[in-house]
């Protein structure tokens, strides 16, 4: 039971960034994370309604409040989604900050779910995380939130993905149980996944800042950036395909046409800059001019 749960708030928690990375043997193309999911029905929206699940053939209820809170500006936002809760950051032209909460809660009766729903508090003084005064609680919350610009941001979780968009400045952020997706940022970047795929799209000629350091053990990379994007970039799998559009980031392989183990490149483009690192050990590699 305990097992199933886990596996469906998993789930539920991070699809507001999940994208599959499917890895073909032929071309090593890559997946990764983005905000939102498109479904049958259309694009999934944050918060939206569930009926509950299944455990142990049992129907579990389901009951979910969006609660948006705004604080002051901080030098440093740091979150901690918890045992299950993805976090999606992205940057405004803003003074404040707004944290939108999408907590969860189930039980075997619509009271129980109420119970669990009611008890959930999120903290902000400090690190932003929330609390349940049950510990058998079964609940999960997603974060959603805006902030300045120019930011500092730590971010933690253990089964959710995380998402960048739009902020410069020291971000921190590590995953156990989800992808990661970073788009438009700049400053000094570093993070990783155990278990998920990486997306990483740049803009403009070079970045702004020290530089980006992101991996995953297992999960494919893709990094998307202009044709005259300048940095040092480094890339590279052990366990999977490997595709570039860049003449410069191409593997070698041996006079039989095989690839090299592991397969990896490090080289500067047009004319070299910031260091760009984005590596996995089981996944493939995907570079592609965004251009």
């Amino acid at each position: 039971m305990k097992r199933s749960y886990i596996r469906y708030t998993f789930l539920l928690t991070t699809l507001f960034l999940l994208t599959s990375c499917v890895i073909s043997a032929k071309d090593g193309a890559t997946s990764a994370f983005t905000a939102e999911k498109t479904t049958a029905k259309g694009k999934y929206e944050f918060c939206q309604d569930y009926n509950g699940y299944y455990s142990n053939g049992k129907r579990k209820v389901s009951k979910k409040d969006l609660r948006e809170i705004t604080i002051g500006a901080v030098n440093l936002l740091e979150v901690d989604g918890r045992k299950n809760g993805g976090i999606s950051v992205k940057g405004e032209n803003r003074g404040d900050i707004l944290i939108r909460a999408c907590v969860r809660a189930w039980g075997d009766s619509e009271a129980d779910a109420t119970v669990a729903l009611n008890n959930t508090r999120i903290e902000t003084s400090g690190v932003v995380k929330a609390e349940n005064s049950d510990e058998m609680a079964k609940y999960s919350v997603s974060y959603q939130i805006l902030v300045p610009n120019q930011t500092n941001l730590k971010l933690m979780a253990k089964n959710g993905g995380i998402s960048i968009n739009s902020v410069n400045g020291s971000l921190q952020f590590e995953t156990k149980n989800g992808g990661v997706s970073l788009k438009d940022v700049g400053g000094s970047v570093k993070g990783m996944t155990k278990n998920g795929g990486v997306s990483v799209r740049l803009t403009g000629s070079s970045f702004q800042g020290n530089g980006l350091d992101v991996e995953t053990k297992n999960g494919g990379v893709s990094l998307k950036l202009p044709s005259n994007y300048a940095a040092d970039i480094e890339t590279g799998t052990v366990n999977g395909g490997f595709k570039s559009d860049f003449a410069e980031l191409k593997v070698k392989k041996d006079e039989n046409g095989r690839w090299y183990r592991p397969k990896k490149v490090s080289a500067s483009i047009n004319g070299g800059g910031a260091k760009i690192r984005v590596v996995t050990t089981n996944g493939g590699v995907s570079i592609k001019s965004s251009e």
